[in-house]
């Protein structure tokens, strides 16, 4: 049975401020999700906490790359520091966000470590880049454009590992039907799994369909990258960006549950929920029975 390690990374360094003079609030998911008992009931070990920088824009304006890209470049190292050392290990990392920027951590530490795949299940792919915008800027609408080396060098090539994930080892799951990056994805042949295909196809079936095209000998494994966001915001309105025409808590729980009970899957992070955009905690209490329904251990 592997060791469940929980590991607060509570940056919200990759997002853009939700009002002025104001900071976005999911750098308190780690803690939310802690009250919700997710450590006790996971039966899991303490992997402590990697704090994260000030979050400070500066003068940042429209047109100056990344913002707050020091402090995130520097809190990426960090974070993969502490993720290597629990895969090298042989245990589990449970990493509570966060925004998505927290997902370079993760994909460094296994890119130093050797080849593996990633399952992003989100709302949307966060693949904004030079290339395909003019709006760069908040990291966590663009950490897999970052991860997959697309994009400002001193985030995209940290110790000369660009790109920490390839192209071909990426699927992504759970976008909105109709969104704008699907036909980027195409191009690129990294698969993808949108709301209302995995509604036609049926999550267990979708999850365990792309565990399989992850269960490679060309990989050493793969890990899972959970935005809240891909739930519909009938049931998780505590997001930055609460679209409609996401998954409902059953579909979530089987393609999820499909996917981290790999033996080939080497960890999961969670992102993005809000709680000060939850005040009676109904959505981070569904967010934490969904996450510990997938991961504790079965007899």
């Amino acid at each position: 049975m592997r060791r469940l390690v929980v590991i607060d990374a509570p940056s919200n360094l990759g997002l853009r401020p939700p009002a002025p003079g104001t900071v976005p609030g999911c750098y308190k998911l780690a803690g939310a999700m802690r009250e919700f008992g997710i450590v006790r009931r996971l039966g899991a070990h303490e992997g402590g906490v990697v704090v994260p920088p000030r979050y400070d824009r500066g003068d940042w304006q429209e047109g100056d790359g990344v913002f707050n890209a020091a402090a995130i470049a520097s809190y990426t190292r960090e974070l993969a520091d502490r993720v290597e050392h629990h895969v090298r290990a042989g245990d589990f990392p449970v990493v509570l966000g966060g925004d998505c920027s927290i997902q370079l951590g993760a994909s460094l530490a296994l890119r130093r470590t050797g080849r593996y795949g990633i399952v992003v299940i989100d709302g949307s792919a966060d693949f904004r880049h030079p290339g395909n915008s003019d709006r760069i800027g908040a990291a966590g609408g663009e950490e897999l454009a970052l991860g997959t080396g697309r994009g400002q060098s001193d985030l995209t090539d940290l110790e000369g590992l660009r790109p920490y994930v390839r192209d071909e080892d990426v699927r992504v799951l759970g976008m909105r039907d109709g969104d704008e990056d699907l036909a980027e994805f195409a191009e690129l042949k990294i698969p993808t799994a949108t709301v209302g295909e995995i509604r036609q196809w049926g999550p267990a079936e979708i999850g365990a369909s792309v565990r399989q095209s992850l269960e490679t000998a060309a990989l050493d494994g793969f890990w899972v990258h959970l935005d809240a966001d891909v739930l519909d915001p009938s049931v998780m309105p505590a997001v930055d960006s609460p679209d409609p025409g996401g998954l409902l808590p059953d579909e979530l729980a089987l393609l999820l549950g499909a996917l981290v009970r790999s033996e080939r899957c080497v960890g999961f992070n969670l992102t993005i929920y809000d709680p000060d955009l939850d005040p009676d905690g109904t959505a981070g209490r569904l967010l934490a029975d969904l996450v510990v329904d997938a991961l504790a251990p079965r007899s």
